[in-house]
């Protein structure tokens, strides 16, 4: 089967619904399932999947629809996607009748015992190139930005590898009083690699490696290598409804900077190492998630920093929901900061880190639907 939607908890559809095989592409697939949604009257959405019968199965399409309220939560509308879905396959899975009692279940076992889909060349690996460019400019000013990235990935359900790489330009010129414009260029490089082993339902190992160079980080060269293990409380198989993973990580960092240091370094070596913890939930009532890390060089215990964050939404009852998120941090590990301050043009223009002990956001919406439930039809005239 070939899914074709986007913001329709793919992941979660993939998961639960797992009496098919899904492919990446609509020429391999026998049946093609389109998803749209389109806002309904009363503030929810109404959800259609399209059902196309390609291959043996061309000239056997039908539609189904699924209408959600603005009061439902997540893990409701979710849900409420997946029954679509399902009931809409069973279709194409008994051809020829479906049996009394019909039941459906997968068992998953390692990577040994459930190998790659027969025939995939590829080996589960999936590669992506992506290229963008931008300009935008008035009387006065110009900006040009271009960039590209590159990634290879291979999921398995014991193994999950991750290699990119991406670069972006960003060019900015100004017409002041003076003869010739004032021009700031930032440039960012980036090649990461990610390895992880799963060791069963509740433990993984893994490491990771960047090379990165940034204008504004001052950074001319910066190599990172960390291994690590974590620890997940609850199986890894539900995952689409909670986790409460914690990570302890141990590696080193060697940097080469563009200007000297505050600390008057051009290059340097220092261990380093972190611990993080996240919370993820979603249920009925809402969803919740949160996390915790903090990281320290070795070198010096005072080079520090720690960050969290959290988002929830929240049905306190029928048509109110409330929702919030934030974050926070405290920084004291600016170890590539330059020697120099910054001048007004970099300020204000952003091109260079600036020293910083903390920074925070924090954002609250409450919302109030009443009237009628039954305002479920769908009136598309002036796009709306």
């Amino acid at each position: 089967m070939f899914l074709d939607c986007s913001s329709c908890y793919q992941d979660f559809l993939r998961s639960d619904v797992v009496f098919v095989d899904y492919v990446r592409d609509r020429n391999e697939a026998d049946v093609h399932v389109l998803i749209t949604s389109i806002e309904t009257g009363a503030g929810g959405r109404e959800y259609t999947a399209a059902f196309t019968g390609l291959g043996r199965l061309l000239g056997v399409d039908h539609s189904m629809k699924a209408v959600t309220t603005t009061s439902d939560s997540e893990d409701v509308i979710r849900r409420q996607i997946a029954t679509m879905l399902r009931i809409g396959l069973l279709n194409y899975v008994a051809r020829g009748g479906v049996p009394q009692r019909l039941e459906v279940s997968v068992e998953l076992g390692t990577e040994k015992q459930r190998p790659a889909v027969a025939g995939d060349r590829w080996n589960n690996w999936v590669f992506s190139l992506r290229g963008s460019a931008s300009v935008e400019g008035e009387e006065s000013s110009r900006e040009l930005e271009f960039g590209g990235s590159v990634s290879a990935d291979r999921i398995t359900p014991d193994w999950k590898i991750t290699l990119g790489a991406s670069f972006e330009h960003r060019r900015e010129e100004f017409d002041l009083d003076e003869e010739d414009p004032v021009s700031v260029d930032r440039r960012e490089r980036d090649l990461n690699a990610l390895v992880v082993k799963g060791l069963g339902e509740h433990w993984s190992a893994g490491g990771s490696a960047e090379l990165r160079s940034s204008t504004f980080d001052n950074s001319a060269l910066s190599v990172e290598g960390l291994a690590g293990i974590e620890f997940n409380v609850f199986p890894y198989s539900a995952y689409t409804k909670r986790q409460l993973r914690s990570i302890y990580a141990l590696g080193a960092v060697h940097a080469r900077y563009n200007e000297e240091t505050l600390f008057g370094r051009l290059e340097e070596t220092r261990g380093k190492h972190l611990i993080s913890t996240t919370f993820d939930q979603r249920e009925r009532w809402g969803s919740l998630q949160a996390s915790v890390e903090f990281s320290q060089y070795l070198h010096d215990l005072g080079k520090y920093r720690l960050e969290a964050d959290g988002e929830i939404s929240w049905r306190v009852a029928r048509g109110l929901s409330i929702s919030a998120e934030g974050s926070a941090s405290r920084i004291r590990d600016q170890i590539s900061l330059p020697r120099r301050g910054a001048t007004p043009e970099e300020i204000l223009l952003r091109q260079r880190q600036l020293r910083s002990g903390y920074d925070y956001d924090f954002r609250l919406s409450l919302t109030y639907t009443f009237g009628s439930i039954f305002s479920a039809i769908v009136n598309p005239r002036f796009g709306t």
